[in-house]
């Protein structure tokens, strides 16, 4: 199961070299219930790679504030504290994983 992040653990966390994908999200968003499976199977496939967590957006207005995110669900990519990628809506496995190889030069084979 994805880890659910609050602000402290999150700022900490997208500074490290490994990067971290970040599911911002809402427990009332049915395209957010949508996404959820394929976050939890994107994070179980690919932790070696980058980490996996979960912002809920309305525990954490802070931090949607701070990343400017106006549409949920949305998708962050971070590595080495900077944004890397950005994705809004349902998006399927194959498109974050192009996404995020493309971003970060890794092969998931």
């Amino acid at each position: 199961m994805i880890q659910n992040i609050r602000k402290n653990e999150f700022e900490s966390l997208i500074k490290s070299s490994k990067p971290v994908l970040a599911d911002f999200y809402a427990e009332w968003c049915s395209p957010c219930r949508m996404l959820s499976p394929v976050i939890e199977e994107i994070g179980d496939k690919y932790k070696a790679y980058f980490e996996t967590v979960k912002v809920n957006v309305d525990e954490n207005p802070e931090l949607t504030e701070r990343y400017g995110v106006s549409g949920i669900p949305a998708l962050l990519l971070f590595k080495d504290g900077n944004e890397i990628l950005r994705m809004s809506g349902v998006q399927t496995e194959e498109r974050i994983i192009s996404a995020i190889s493309e971003k970060t030069g890794e092969s998931f084979v």
